[in-house]
């Protein structure tokens, strides 16, 4: 099969013939039809992550169809469509896992950080870290749903907000686009965040029922003159413009981060306890909720905009994604 590795942190992508995998016990092997690129690929190519080994093959956004299945896989068969997210198994046996919270397992897997990752014509992952993909769903479209749509619809329907409440998105990008299609779909009262004209008409055709200017006025004043949101799910990892947000929430509201900044936020006590306001993280979620998410975007309409390219322009990909040039996620299609 032709993949694509990391042969050491920092190293450059590099095209290669590798045998196909064979599925262990309690794994699938994959034939892989599209792999999303994700900002977390970073952790790869840079050796961000600790523990990775290398050479790997990077890749947590993918789609294909069932291959062959190892000893003691029931649930799959060959020939059904199926996808694996960043969450790429666990444990069963740790205290989180016993509580059946899969996601905070201390012993989880990544695919593609973990094990071997979809850059690649086939791949193998465990049982439990593979989803089901709705037929309706084009292959190169579900893909990034896997990311940053579980990323995006599983922290807004798990933020405490009811339909007909103030909902706003920070940043129209990547994960934005999507929760924006998410929110508005969900029966919220959409308000997108962004900095220009152009993001303010993507906003409203995603679905937005209002946009805020963060460039022309302060968009938590704004959002303070609407009456304040219940959430505030911030996509764009930019802690100082995240740290604006904190006078927008409501009574009772809550900001959700699930952009990733390394810089603390400007954010005191006082912000929160007047009012019982919260700041929370949210991670993805398990096999489970990307079958949701896959689900809603099939029932709802919810669609990923998306840049496709062969397996071999992966480090082409990867340059215009790092660089915010992709709209809005670059997509691996394998020719096989």
């Amino acid at each position: 099969m032709k993949a694509v590795q990391v042969n050491q942190a920092g190293g450059d992508f590099e095209v290669i013939d590798r045998d196909i995998p064979s599925p262990k016990k309690n794994e699938v092997l994959i034939k892989v039809e599209a792999c999303g690129i994700c900002h977390s690929d970073m952790f790869v190519k840079e050796g961000a992550f600790p523990g990775i080994d290398y050479p790997r093959i990077p890749g947590h956004e993918v789609v294909g169809i069932v291959e062959n299945t190892g000893e003691d896989v029931t649930r799959w068969k060959k020939g059904q469509r199926v996808g694996v997210g960043w969450h790429g198994g666990h444990c069963f046996t740790c205290d989180p896992c016993r509580r059946g919270d899969f996601i905070n397992c201390q012993n989880a897997q990544i695919a593609g950080i973990s094990y071997d990752g979809g850059y690649a014509e086939y791949m193998t992952a465990p049982q439990e870290a593979v989803a089901s993909v709705p037929e309706s769903l084009k292959s190169e479209e579900a893909a990034p749903l896997l990311c940053a749509g579980i990323t995006t619809f599983n922290a807004l329907r798990n933020g405490g907000a009811f339909p007909g409440d103030l909902v706003a998105i920070q940043g129209i990008g990547g994960l934005g686009h999507l929760a924006i299609q998410f929110a508005a779909k969900m029966g919220f009262k959409t308000v997108a965040i962004s900095g220009s004209d152009e993001k303010k008409d993507l906003a409203m055709k995603l679905g937005a029922h209002h946009y805020i200017d963060y460039k022309k006025q302060d968009p938590g004043e704004a959002l303070g003159k609407m009456g304040g949101a219940k959430l505030i799910l911030a996509t764009a990892p930019n802690s100082k413009a995240i740290s604006q947000l904190k006078t927008g929430l409501g009574i009772n509201g809550k900001l959700m981060l699930v952009g990733v900044d390394a810089e603390p936020m400007d954010i005191s006590p006082m912000d929160l306890v007047m009012g019982k306001k919260q700041v929370a993280g949210w991670a993805s979620g398990t096999a489970m909720d990307s079958e949701d998410t896959l689900n809603f975007s099939a029932l709802s309409g919810a669609k990923t905009m998306i840049e496709t390219f062969p397996l071999h322009e992966a480090a082409k990909a990867y340059d215009k994604m790092m660089g915010n040039e992709a709209r809005f996620r670059a997509v691996l299609v394998m020719d096989h």
